[in-house]
């Protein structure tokens, strides 16, 4: 306990510093911001911003991607109770009864309620942060290539089940985002293959023009296409958004359990942000006694618990990458590309040769969650301007930034023709149903599989006997064997009790 207490102090000296304060709270502002602009999207501001964040120390860079994704939940809220639009995917429960709840002439204190039960999620999903990383990391040491290789296996293949898109769609999503991972120089040899003796593909496709073209540029064109500008919101004063002592005693219980259904969920690999609000609602529902017809006509409890689940999500789904090296999602691969960039490799090493960057982000998030408590409630106002930008203006800005980002981390136009080639990509993979989560994800994961794989033959002398005979990579090829199969048997369980009952 001492030992984390002092840890704590050291990660306090390095998010105190200039730099890393204001990258906090410029982190906190642009995914706020993100969060209430519909349609941006979280991981979109974050490949936007992460050619800036190469400039700075690996700490840095890595304190304002956070700031940026657990800042999008905060805001997400925002549009879901005034207009019924999410701003991220995991507010998409919040409009159910969020929105109910304004009409009803309470928005400002639905946004109090929210922005509170946010810092409450993210104040104790940081704590469990800080015991968990430590703890895994731990248990992390005793792993070696094949629970790696089996690891990464299994984020892919929980992923690909999990999603509500079809399996097999996105089976071929994580396929192609591995192979485009191998075009290029071969990390372990040093080699070029696949580049079809040409020096552009030499370069091989960097995750950042890709995300951003797959998320940021995509949902630009599509903007232009639908010719719709943002909706507008009515402005909300400060002085309606006191809520009453019968909301805060409903939201509270809520707001506790919604903070443990997220962490927990976020440890997971999967979409846990969606996931984790849709249980929390779930759960509230069912316990409901006195309240329970207000679901979908604006029970506090509907959305309290919700958005707490959603910002406790954000923190503890850095957990895996931090101790493992392992990214569950998305947002968090990105994070962990940004450390790569860097020359830090995240992994159960990670604590012991880099504790600045690890106690530094978990300090600095608790000054971000802070400053998300700050500009939630007194700025509403301008998030509600924000709203009225005119969207030439904003997609004109957001383009500048994208180009000029993507091309000064490496000094390639070869990059800027895969950002805009990817958000043409995005934009027709969208229109036809698919999901693009795994195609990113199988860009981090692709490489990371490949050379735990290759390290575990070589050590093994080709025998693959060695994933099954070890006691840890065994319990992991065990449940590689569940996320395969697993779905299908409980489907055809359901069909069986389904044809008894009738019978």
């Amino acid at each position: 306990m001492m030992d984390l207490l002092g840890q704590m102090v050291g990660g306090f000296a390095v998010a105190l510093q200039p730099v890393n304060i204001g990258a906090a709270l410029l982190g906190a502002l642009v995914g706020t911001a993100t969060g209430v602009l519909p349609g941006l999207g979280v991981l979109g501001a974050m490949a936007i911003l992460m050619p800036i964040t190469i400039h700075f120390s690996a700490v840095t860079g890595l304190i304002m991607l956070a700031g940026i994704y657990y800042g999008a939940m905060y805001g997400g809220s925002t549009t879901a109770i005034l207009l019924r639009i999410p701003g991220e995917g995991g507010s998409i429960v919040t409009t159910i009864d969020g929105y109910e709840f304004a009409r009803k002439g309470r928005a400002g204190a639905a946004l109090m309620i929210c922005a509170v039960g946010s810092f409450i999620a993210g104040t104790i999903s940081i704590v469990g942060l800080s015991f968990f990383t430590t703890i895994l990391a731990d248990v992390a040491l005793r792993f070696s290539s094949p629970e790696f290789c089996l690891l990464a296996l299994l984020g892919a293949l929980t992923l690909v089940r999990i999603t509500g898109n079809d399996p097999a769609q996105n089976t071929l999503m994580l396929l192609v985002g591995v192979a485009l991972a191998t075009i290029g120089v071969d990390a372990v040899s040093g080699d070029t293959r696949f580049t079809f003796d040409t020096n552009v593909l030499g370069l091989g496709f960097d995750l950042v023009p890709i995300t951003l073209g797959l998320y940021g540029l995509s949902e630009l064109f599509h903007l232009l296409a639908s010719h719709t500008g943002f909706p507008r919101a009515d402005t909300v004063r400060l002085r309606d958004m006191i809520p009453t002592r019968s909301e805060w005693s409903r939201a509270w219980p809520a707001i506790v359990r919604g903070s443990g259904i997220g962490f927990l969920i976020g440890l997971l690999p999967g979409p846990g942000s969606l996931t984790s609000t849709f249980a929390s609602y779930g759960v509230e529902k069912a316990i409901a006694r006195t309240h329970r017809d207000e679901f979908g006509k604006g029970a506090v409890e509907g959305f309290a618990g919700p958005e707490a689940a959603n910002n406790a999500v954000a923190t503890s789904a850095l957990v895996p990458v931090l101790s493992l090296g392992i990214p569950f999602t998305p947002n968090v691969a990105l994070m962990l590309g940004a450390l790569i960039v860097q020359g830090i490799q995240p992994g159960p090493l990670l604590l012991s040769q880099h504790p600045d960057v690890v106690w530094g982000l978990l300090a600095s998030m608790y000054i971000g969650n802070v400053a998300l408590l700050a500009l939630n409630l007194p700025l509403v106002g301008l998030w509600v301007r924000l709203l009225r930008v005119p969207q030439y203006a904003l997609i004109g800005f957001i383009l500048a930034i994208s180009f000029i980002g993507v091309y000064t981390m490496r000094s390639s136009y070869w990059d800027l023709c895969v950002l805009v080639g990817f958000g043409a990509i995005g934009a027709i993979l969208r229109q036809i149903g698919f999901d693009l989560a795994p195609l990113v994800l199988g860009l981090v994961i692709g490489p990371i599989f490949e050379k735990a794989l290759r390290e575990t033959l070589f050590l093994s002398g080709g025998d693959l006997s060695i994933f099954v005979t070890r006691p840890i990579s065994a319990t992991l090829s065990a449940l590689c064997v569940v996320a395969v199969v697993g779905p299908t048997l409980a489907t055809l369980w359901r069909r069986r009790a389904a044809v008894t009952k009738q019978v």
